[in-house]
């Protein structure tokens, strides 16, 4: 209630310059995030965007000097596809990949999409780079040789069994589909992508029929069109995955089945009696209750998905969510993975990879923008811990090998107790990785910890998230990762966790003219602004800025209230 009034008075004060307003949302929270500390400490916050840049020149580079480098190598295998691709190693040092192993084609989709998505994010044309298309080089991973018709984790079967996917653990499966997606919409015009973007959903929309509701199963055979039960954990969220797929295809394409797929998925992943989280999907399911709510006028229970993606209750993958908690002094609160092993067990590219589904999500549900601003606040200060330039090295695992790291490539995940014997003298947090574990035998080096894999997703991070002239108030770009949205003018989340209220001076794009609508307040708190401009924040309280062209005229339809057309509040109630 407290965060409520201040968020009133805030609407209050500065309504006085804009008419046309409507009611102040009230905050609603996430309990794993209300447990987390009000500002991390120590709080130090770094320039993700640079660190991808970085990323992409280094990891990139053929050329790359030193022990276990180049990261990327040329597979000229042309399974699926008769072109070259280029792989690009899970971890650092590992055995099984590079040109000389397993004829050069073991390399993961999770890798190298999450490469070329996070390179794009920060504005890197990653199909012209240095002569180098890898946007269409991942056609490779659709699987027609299989019959599978769908993007998977590798290129082929021969390799499966090195990686995860291929019949055994569904999200491998899934989560390849989404990534392109995302890739698709940044490059609408990539060679075949249309095609290979309507079959995937076509593929989807026909599992999803045959499952019928019931997603309680370890994986699904999309060759065969039969779910499939083994030793492996039922995995039902990957219905947010086929969710997802095919609402960005009803958007893209606009065939109301993908429409009616979507929403049957959706309902599949709402109906389930206990938490079914099990990697990185469910927070798509949160984000598509909160868009298909907002666009469709359903009443997704977008509370129970937020809180499942949040809140670590999973059985059968036990403890997945989002941990809290400091170690010795240093806050890890906001990464995200396991609550429970070894103490709790958070991983990079899951961290990351979170930001993408929720922060958009408050363009659709702004109730959530303080939940979600605090988060990312813990998140983007905790994942620096990652990278052995962040972490304290008696800390780390291999403080000695940093260099081989070029500052670019962090360890896998960070975990209160070492799950490797002979680390179990590191006190928490551990920063450390699974690669050693990967290979019988003990055959993969230490340095396998350093995960390439998730190094490649900062992009993610490196889009959304801007410091702001005060400390520990970030500026989230709510577009960034808003993958097949309508039009929309740029859209920010500002989050401020001290107890007084704070005022951040915001830059605008040069040259033009804007309105300033505050989605939390239901107002505009600006008009006629160019170049920059100071924003007054509510103590523990958040706005999210819509900046609108100046003089544009508003309508109201329903709860949207568009501005030349555009919608800029779903939730706007005069």
């Amino acid at each position: 209630m407290k965060h409520s009034f201040w968020i009133f008075l805030a609407g209050l004060f500065i309504s006085g310059c804009s008419g046309n307003g409507g009611k102040p949302v009230v905050q609603k929270n996430i309990a794993r995030v209300d447990s987390m500390s009000a500002i991390p400490q120590p709080l130090k916050l770094i320039d993700y965007e640079q660190l991808a840049l970085q990323f992409d020149s280094t990891a990139y580079d053929f050329n790359a000097q030193g022990e276990f480098w180049p990261l990327v190598w040329i597979d000229s295998t042309r399974k699926n596809f008769p072109q070259d691709v280029v792989g690009l190693y899970t971890a650092m040092g590992d055995v099984r990949q590079g040109r000389n192993n397993n004829k050069g084609m073991f390399h993961e989709a999770l890798g190298t999409m999450g490469g070329v998505l996070g390179g794009t994010l920060v504005g890197i044309n990653k199909a012209n780079q240095d002569n180098l298309d890898y946007v269409g080089m991942l056609r490779n991973y659709y699987n027609r040789e299989t019959g599978w018709n769908i993007m998977m984790n590798n290129t082929a079967p021969e390799v499966a069994l090195l990686g995860g996917g291929y019949g055994r653990d569904w999200w491998y499966d899934v989560y390849p589909n989404v990534l392109f997606y995302a890739i698709y919409d940044k490059y609408p015009h990539a060679p075949g992508f249309d095609t290979l973007a309507r079959n995937i959903a076509d593929k989807f929309y026909l599992a999803d029929s045959v499952l019928n509701g019931n997603y309680n199963y370890s994986f699904f055979n999309y060759a065969e069109l039969k779910p499939v039960t083994s030793h492996i954990c039922p995995q039902p969220d990957a219905a947010a995955g086929h969710a997802y797929v095919l609402y960005s295809a009803y958007k893209k394409f606009g065939d109301e089945k993908y429409l009616r797929g979507a929403k049957s998925a959706l309902k599949a992943l709402q109906s389930q009696p206990a938490n079914p989280t099990y990697e990185v999907l469910m927070p798509f399911g949160a984000y598509l209750a909160a868009r298909i709510n907002a666009e469709q006028g359903e009443n997704f229970d977008l509370v129970k998905m937020l809180d499942w993606s949040f809140d670590g209750t999973p059985k059968c993958r036990e403890g997945w969510g989002v941990l809290v908690g400091t170690w010795n002094g240093m806050d890890i609160s906001g990464i995200v993975g396991s609550t429970v092993d070894h103490g709790g067990y958070g991983f990079l590219m899951n961290t990351y990879d979170m930001a993408w589904p929720l922060v958009p999500l408050v363009r659709y549900d702004q109730s959530r923008a303080n939940a979600i601003g605090k988060w990312m606040l813990h998140a983007a200060n905790a994942a620096k811990l990652f990278y052995p330039d962040h972490m304290p090295a008696e800390h780390q695992t291999l403080y000695h090998r940093r260099n081989i790291t070029k500052g670019v490539i962090g360890y896998e995940g960070i975990v209160q107790r070492s799950t490797f014997d002979q680390y179990a003298s590191i006190k928490a947090p551990v920063a450390q990785g699974d690669g050693p574990n990967w290979v019988p035998g003990g055959k993969n080096p230490d340095v396998s910890q350093f995960s390439v894999y998730g190094s490649a997703h900062v992009g993610i991070f490196g889009s959304i998230i801007r410091k702001t002239d005060v400390d520990g108030i970030l500026q989230l770009n709510l577009l960034s990762t808003d993958f097949f949205r309508d039009n929309a003018y740029p859209s920010y989340l500002y989050y401020n966790p001290y107890s007084e209220s704070k005022k951040v001076r915001i830059a605008l794009e040069k040259g033009k003219q804007f309105d300033l609508y505050n989605t939390v307040t239901a107002s505009f708190i600006k008009r006629n602004v160019t170049d920059s401009v100071e924003l007054d924040l509510p103590a523990t309280g958040s706005a999210v800025i819509i900046c609108v062209p100046a003089h544009g005229k508003q309508t109201v339809e329903g709860t949207k209230m568009s501005i030349d057309g555009v919608v800029v509040d779903y939730h706007y109630q005069q």
